[in-house]
């Protein structure tokens, strides 16, 4: 059986640091380091839950190409299941060229590439049938398999009996509500950042954290998480809690946030999956994303689940 079916992007990320600046067209800045690191919501947090301990798949699309090679075989080294990868031959693998600043913070210029044709026709659903969870991430920047895709996909999803979670990335074409609403029924977790939250849900600035959950339980989802990002988390289970934020972990020295709010849901979902609470999924979750940033790369800082234990006690 598997623990996670994790489904949406790959990325290879090309990482140049550090970047406090963009040089004038035609001139040149050094940097002290250019590396490949994979990337990519879906498959951040398929590596990290295996890294963490359960048995995860991965279900995606990467082109035949070099970069390609590279997140397949990074996949396969972790111990990730790759049967569910699509080879597309007619498409270049996504990448993203990252700028990470002295203070860890980055921009990012992105291609979605093979991503952007992943389609349900390319979906390996022998591989989701055998998972108790299907994390869907990468939402917005999957442009066949967005809206009526994914709303039919996590259909047939709770149609078998599998929880089901769903982040999304930013919209930059601002569409937002118009191509997710339609899905929230079949969202068991949702777990969105503040700022993608609001988008979604409408929210003006003086709304406050409950009523852009209301906002979500009233389209038909069951359970809100919110990355709140050096604040730690907001968490609703039910439609009839009050919610409660989770602060996280302060002692921690950010190097690179690449990766950060999909280490947050690989912790959740671990956690999950072990039967614990939503508060101590939530707690468990925090911590995986303070070790995340504490290392260049959406995964190289992941620990053990034994070892991020320790971590929590140590802090």
């Amino acid at each position: 059986m598997i623990d996670v079916v994790c489904v949406g992007i790959l990325v290879a990320d090309l990482m140049a640091k550090p970047v406090d600046s963009v040089p004038k067209p035609g001139l040149l800045s050094l940097v002290d380091s250019i590396e490949i690191f994979t990337g990519g919501n879906s498959m951040t947090a398929a590596i990290n839950i295996k890294k963490l301990g359960l048995e995860s798949a991965m279900v995606g699309s990467v082109g035949k190409d070099f970069l390609g090679d590279i997140l397949y075989s990074e996949l396969e080294k972790v111990g990730v299941i790759t049967e569910g990868v699509y080879r597309n031959e007619a498409a270049q693998t996504s990448a993203s060229i990252v700028l990470s600043s002295s203070g860890g913070e980055r921009t990012f210029m992105h291609c979605m590439g093979a991503n952007a044709e992943f389609s349900s026709e390319q979906v390996n659903w022998d591989i989701v049938k055998q998972a108790n969870v299907v994390f869907l991430s990468g939402t917005f920047l999957m442009k066949t398999f967005d809206g009526v895709q994914t709303a039919e996909f996590l259909k047939e999803c709770k149609r078998l009996g599998k929880t089901t979670a769903l982040d999304v990335c930013w919209d930059s074409q601002g569409q937002w509500g118009s191509l997710l609403d339609q899905a929230m029924p079949y969202i068991d977790i949702f777990m969105p950042s503040i700022e993608e939250a609001r988008m979604l849900s409408g929210a003006n600035e003086k709304s406050g954290i409950t009523q852009i959950a209301d906002c979500f339980f009233k389209k038909g989802v069951g359970s809100v998480v919110i990355k709140l990002g050096k604040d730690g988390c907001f968490i609703r289970e039910k439609e009839a809690d009050k919610g409660e934020v989770i602060s996280t972990f302060e002692k921690v020295t950010v190097v690179d946030t690449t990766g950060a709010g999909d280490s947050f849901c690989s912790g959740f979902l671990t956690a999950f999956v072990k039967g614990k609470s939503f508060a101590e999924c939530a707690k468990f979750a925090n911590a995986v994303g303070s070790c995340c940033v504490s290392a260049k790369g959406a995964t190289t800082g992941i620990k053990s689940y034994e070892q991020t234990l320790k971590f929590m006690e140590d802090m």
